[in-house]
C-alpha cells in the first residue's frame, strides 16, 4: 500500500525566467540617464536569456563541479592546464559574445560605451561569479595592452578585441578570442607588492627571464599574464605569455589550485616561474603605476559585482515574499517583512545610482572633472559596496529562513561569492587608504565635491549635516579614520545622486536611513509601495 502523509502547500517555486533586466526600473533608469539608452533593446535581451532556468542552471553546474588542475599529460609531459565543467565554458561564451571584457576598447566604442558595460556585466553577475574573474582582467589589461604590447604579439589585438570565447591550448596568434590574467601577489607580501622578490633578467634580444613565484596567479589558463617582478630599475610590469612566439610553452609552472570559499567556479592558482620569459610593458619601475591604471577598472568590477548579488539575493527573497503565506496573509503584507524588503530596496537604489554615475565617469575619463571623480568615487564605492553585501545577502537568507539556508537553493553559492570582492583587488583598509591617497595628493578633489554636493545643498537636512561633518573630518584626516571617511564619501555621493534623481520621498527616506546615525525612522506606506513596485519593474 502506498502511504501519503502530507501534501506539499505554501511552498514558494524558484524564481526563474524572469526579465533581469526590465524587472529592475533602477537600473533601466540609470541606464538611460547616464548614457546608454541605445543599449536597452539588446539589455532587455540579455536579461532575459539570463534569467531563464537554463542560464541560471548553469551557474549552479559550474560551482558544483569545480575547475580540475591537469599538471601532467599521459605521456608524462608537462601539461599546467585546468580543465572546467562544459556549463563553464557556456557561461564565457555568452560573456564574450555580449562583450564585457571589450566593449568600452573597440575603435568605434559609442558614447555611454562603460554604463553599457555595467549594466551587461551587472546582469550577468546574478547567474554567476566566477566567470567575471577572468572577464575583469582582460577588461582591465586590454588599454594597457593597446599601448605597449610588444610588437611581435600586435597580431593578438584583433582576437583581444573580439566577440569570441577560445578556450583551446593553442599559441595566442591562432585563436579568434584571448583572456588576460594577472600575476600580482607573491606569499610574503598580499597587498605589499614592493615586497615582492620574483626577479627578471633582461635578455640580449629585449625581453626578460623571470625567476620567482605568484601566491596568487589568477585565471592560470589565460593566454597571457601580466606579472610584477624587480628587474634593475625596480619594480615592473612584464607581458608573460602562455605560449612563446616559436609554438614553445612558457616554463610557467601551476604547483596546485585554491581551495577557495566562495568563487568555486574559477580557477586560482599558485605558480612558479622557472626562468619564464616575459616581455616588459613600459619602464622598468613603472610596475605599481602601471597596476594602478588597472586596478581602477578591476575595482570598478568588484563594486559591480557585488550589487549584481545584491540584487540576485534581494529578487531572490522577494519573489519568495511574494508567494508565502505566514499568519493569515503574504509575507509581502506582514509590516515587518515589508519594512525589511523595503530597506533592501532603498540601498539597491542608492548603490545603482551611484554606480551608474560612476560609470558615466569612466566613460568620460578623458575630461578632468570626470578622472577625478572616478578616481576618488571607484575606492569608496568598492569599500562601501563589497562590504554592504556580506550582511545584506545574510538579510536575504533570512527572508526565505531554513529554505534560504540549505544548498538547493541559490543563496549559500551568493553568500560564499561575497567576500571575494571585498578582499580581491584591495581589502577594506586598502581601500580606505587609497582614499585618503585622493585626498592628500589632488587638492582638487574637495572643490569637485563641493561643486557636486552644492546642486543639491537644501533639500535634506541630514545631507546637509553629514556633508558638515565630512568636511571637519578631511581638514585633518587620519589614517585610522580612513574607512570611515570612504564609507562617508560614498554615501554622500549616492545621496547627492538619489536627491537629483529619486522622487522625494524615496530621497529623503535614503537619506534620512543611510545618513542619520541616530537611525532612520519607518518608512512611510506610500515609499514601501513605490521601492517594491520599482523593484519588480514597475513604475511608481
Amino acid at each position: 500500500m502506498h502511504w501519503q502523509t502530507h501534501t506539499v502547500f505554501n511552498q514558494p517555486a524558484p524564481l526563474t525566467n524572469s526579465n533581469l533586466f526590465l524587472s529592475d526600473r533602477a537600473l533601466c533608469e540609470a541606464v538611460s540617464r547616464e548614457g546608454a539608452d541605445w543599449d536597452a533593446e539588446l539589455l532587455a535581451s540579455i536579461g532575459q536569456q539570463l534569467g531563464t532556468a537554463e542560464s541560471l542552471e548553469l551557474g549552479r553546474l559550474a560551482n558544483a563541479n569545480p575547475p580540475e588542475l591537469l599538471r601532467f599529460d599521459a605521456s608524462g609531459a608537462r601539461l599546467d592546464d585546468v580543465r572546467f565543467h562544459p556549463a563553464w565554458h557556456l557561461l564565457m561564451q555568452g560573456l564574450c559574445a555580449n562583450r564585457v571584457h571589450n566593449l568600452a576598447w573597440e575603435e568605434e566604442a559609442r558614447k555611454g560605451a562603460f554604463v553599457a558595460r555595467a549594466a551587461r556585466f551587472i546582469l550577468h553577475a546574478q547567474v554567476e561569479a566566477g566567470t567575471l574573474c577572468p572577464i575583469t582582467m582582460t577588461h582591465a589589461a586590454t588599454p594597457l595592452l593597446q599601448q605597449a604590447l610588444p610588437r611581435m604579439f600586435h597580431d593578438w589585438l584583433t582576437p583581444l578585441l573580439s566577440d569570441r570565447y577560445d578556450s583551446h591550448l593553442t599559441p595566442g596568434n591562432q585563436k579568434r578570442g584571448l583572456l588576460i590574467g594577472m600575476g600580482m601577489t607573491e606569499k610574503q607580501g598580499g597587498s605589499d607588492v614592493l615586497s615582492n622578490t620574483t626577479r627578471a633578467e633582461r635578455c640580449g634580444d629585449g625581453s626578460y627571464r623571470l625567476v620567482g613565484h605568484k601566491w596568487f596567479f589568477s585565471v592560470p589558463q589565460s593566454d597571457a599574464h601580466l606579472v610584477l617582478a624587480q628587474a634593475k630599475g625596480g619594480l615592473s610590469c612584464f607581458f608573460v605569455p602562455r605560449f612563446l612566439p616559436d609554438g614553445l610553452r612558457n616554463a610557467v609552472h601551476l604547483e596546485r589550485l585554491k581551495d577557495k570559499l566562495g568563487n568555486r567556479s574559477n580557477a586560482s592558482s599558485e605558480a612558479e616561474f622557472l626562468e619564464a620569459t616575459g616581455w616588459l610593458l613600459g619602464e622598468e619601475g613603472e610596475g605599481v603605476r602601471q597596476i594602478l591604471k588597472m586596478g581602477g577598472l578591476t575595482r570598478f568590477d568588484c563594486a559591480l559585482g557585488s550589487h549584481g548579488l545584491m540584487r540576485r539575493a534581494f529578487s531572490v527573497a522577494l519573489y519568495h515574499a511574494h508567494q508565502r503565506q505566514t499568519f493569515g496573509k503574504n509575507l509581502i503584507d506582514q509590516p515587518l517583512m515589508r519594512d525589511v524588503l523595503s530597506r533592501m530596496a532603498l540601498q539597491l537604489e542608492g548603490q545603482t545610482a551611484l554606480l551608474f554615475r560612476l560609470a558615466r565617469a569612466w566613460d568620460r575619463r578623458d575630461n578632468e572633472h570626470d578622472a577625478l571623480w572616478a578616481r576618488l568615487f571607484t575606492p569608496a564605492a568598492k569599500l562601501a559596496i563589497c562590504k554592504a553585501g556580506i550582511p545584506f545577502v545574510a538579510e536575504a537568507m533570512e527572508v526565505l529562513g531554513g529554505i534560504g539556508y540549505c544548498e538547493e537553493s541559490e543563496l549559500p553559492r551568493i553568500y560564499r561569492e561575497m567576500p571575494v570582492n571585498s578582499i580581491w583587488e584591495g581589502s577594506g583598509n586598502i581601500m580606505g587608504l587609497d582614499v585618503l591617497r585622493v585626498l592628500a595628493k589632488q587638492p582638487a578633489v574637495m572643490d569637485l565635491l563641493a561643486e557636486d554636493f552644492a546642486g543639491v545643498k537644501g533639500q535634506d537636512r541630514h545631507f546637509d549635516r553629514s556633508w558638515r561633518q565630512l568636511q571637519q573630518k578631511l581638514r585633518k584626516p587620519q589614517e585610522a579614520q580612513g574607512r570611515e571617511i570612504a564609507r562617508q564619501i560614498f554615501l554622500l555621493g549616492a545621496g547627492a545622486q538619489m536627491l537629483r534623481h529619486a522622487s522625494p520621498p524615496v530621497a529623503q527616506a535614503w537619506c534620512r536611513e543611510m545618513l542619520d546615525a541616530r537611525g532612520g525612522s519607518l518608512l512611510s506606506e506610500q515609499v514601501q509601495d513605490d521601492l517594491l513596485l520599482r523593484a519588480t519593474g514597475g513604475v511608481a
